[in-house]
């Protein structure tokens, strides 16, 4: 019997155009040459951060993210964000008396505007929140103590196979694949995306295996 739900956030729950959008924007390039950029050094192994690196050889992240928040032009989050499943799906596992968390690496900023949303969830929160990051083990050792619930009764759901699946499952955790975003299509097919209990399409999918079908 799974007791917990614990998300992912970005690209499970929440598209990431707005965010890759806003930096384009800021560094002045266009959308799609970051965007590819991201998809390039993203698939070859790097840090997703690169992609702003390349475009700005040298540059200052975090002093260019303080920089775009002093110009109101700082992250930020709306209902137009999420997946159009999201609510509904958090809502029907609620309901069914399963709890629900969300736990992902994101900024401090990304839960305040996720709490903000009022989504039907229990607990809200992110690697920097944490001071951890996935697949850190830490990571899943918080996850399991938000949660509240046995490993073996804990779902961890995510998009990204080598971040999210394969450290869930190390850490005894059950977990589901969502084939959706960049990197759930590019790494579906993985050795990491196979060890999933569940690989799934969309959240109502998830909440048809949880709660069971509609009555």
């Amino acid at each position: 019997m799974i007791e917990t739900v614990v998300f992912d956030i970005g690209s499970t729950l929440v598209r990431e155009d707005r965010y890759w959008g806003a930096w384009a924007d800021w560094l002045g390039v266009p959308r799609h040459t970051l965007s590819t950029l991201v998809g390039a050094v993203v698939a070859t192994g790097r840090d997703d951060g690169d992609a702003i690196r390349l475009v700005r050889p040298g540059v200052d992240i975090e002093a260019e993210q303080r920089a775009r928040e002093a110009a109101g032009r700082g992250e930020w989050l709306d209902e137009t964000d999420l997946y159009p499943d999201v609510r509904s799906a958090l809502g029907a596992l609620r309901e069914s008396g399963v709890r629900v968390v969300l736990a992902g690496n994101q900024s401090l900023r990304a839960g305040e505007l996720l709490r903000g949303l009022e989504l039907p969830v229990d607990a809200v929160a992110t690697s920097s929140q944490w001071g951890v990051v996935k697949p850190d083990p830490e990571f899943f050792r918080r996850v399991l103590e938000l949660g509240g619930a046995a490993p073996g009764r804990t779902v961890y759901v995510g998009d990204y196979p080598a971040l999210d699946i394969r450290p869930a499952k190390a850490a005894g955790l059950r977990a589901a694949h969502i084939r959706r975003g960049p990197w759930g299509c590019l790494w579906a097919d993985t050795a990491d995306a196979a060890m999933a209990d569940w690989r799934i399409d969309s959240l109502d999918q998830l909440v048809e295996i949880v709660a069971g079908p509609p009555a």
